[in-house]
């Protein structure tokens, strides 16, 4: 059994354990801080906010001798380093909204468990508490960037998913597009199938796949770029980057739908705009995330 001496510090509220028995620092850690999941620990590891007598140390087995110091961040600490890269855009008891980043998952797949939204956010919430527990009520593709909604209670998740065409008011999104549409705007209506490849496309005989309404409107332009918002009526996957390639525009950086260019090394697509009607209190709650400053850069350097 290990033995410790905690003392607070003034200034942070570090949690500094004096180790009066050798074991491994992931070991050590898992018994000081058992109301935290596993992967929350090694997270601190890996985001450097665990000491050893003064010295910053990520390795998981790192042997500890009798009477060193072992530093562990404070909560606050914890969050600012830990979860610098999850920008929440607004929490309350039942719901958590996050700005994903480009790159990111929704949830987990068969081949990349640990880095997604809802990994992260889970591990969020359990800093609180480690009973605490989120659930997913929509998604977005992985290489779009933008608000993505997370409940914290299954009633709600459920109340949201099953009604969620008749709750949500607003889905609105950014894109930036290869060229300049010749119609300022439009409304794009088709009927999206799958090849046995996954790859969506459109079918214009009604009722031949899923019905799909993509409205757009164009904002600004370039001589090689458009930038485009969009409002969508269904959602359907992969409905934007499809109808983009039908108006003969596809987004920046998709080639799979078509892009030649990838400016930016990403999708050219953002989710800044989700709007919803809250299933128990009738409340009208939007959620907004700013236009990724890089769009309007492109579009500025190609003027």
């Amino acid at each position: 059994m290990i033995h410790l001496k905690t003392e607070h510090t003034k200034q942070q509220d570090d949690k500094v354990c004096i180790v009066e028995e050798q074991t491994g620092l992931l070991e050590f850690l898992l018994k000081q801080l058992a109301d935290k999941s596993r992967n929350t620990v090694k997270s601190l590891l890996t985001n450097k906010t665990i000491s050893v007598n003064g010295k910053t140390v990520t390795q998981h087995d790192y042997p500890l001798k009798i009477g060193q110091s072992v530093r562990i961040a404070s909560p606050e600490h914890m969050l600012k380093k830990q979860y610098k890269h999850l920008k929440v855009l607004f929490e309350d008891d039942e719901l958590i909204v996050i700005d994903k980043p480009a790159g990111l998952l929704s949830i987990a797949t068969d081949n990349e468990k640990e880095k997604t939204a809802y990994h992260l956010m889970t591990d969020y919430v359990r800093l609180g508490n480690p009973k605490n527990r989120i659930f997913v009520v929509h998604r977005l593709d992985r290489d779009t960037s933008g608000v993505l909604i997370a409940s914290k209670n299954d009633k709600l998740r459920q109340a949201l998913q099953e009604n969620w065409n008749e709750l949500v008011t607003r889905r609105g999104y950014t894109a930036v597009v290869e060229g300049v549409p010749k119609e300022t705007s439009g409304r794009i209506q088709s009927w999206l199938k799958e090849t046995k490849t996954l790859l969506a496309y459109s079918s214009g005989t009604p009722g031949d796949g899923q019905e799909a309404i993509t409205n757009y409107t164009v904002t600004a332009v370039s001589k090689d770029y458009a930038l485009v918002k969009i409002d969508i009526e269904t959602g359907r996957k992969n409905q934007i980057r499809v109808h983009m390639k039908d108006l003969g525009h596809p987004i920046s950086g998709d080639k799979k739908y078509g892009a030649v260019k990838n400016p930016l090394s990403r999708l050219c697509l953002h989710a800044d705009i989700l709007e919803f009607r809250h299933p128990f209190t009738g409340k009208i709650m939007t959620f907004e995330s700013p236009v990724p400053k890089s769009f309007l850069t492109l579009l500025q350097a190609e003027s």
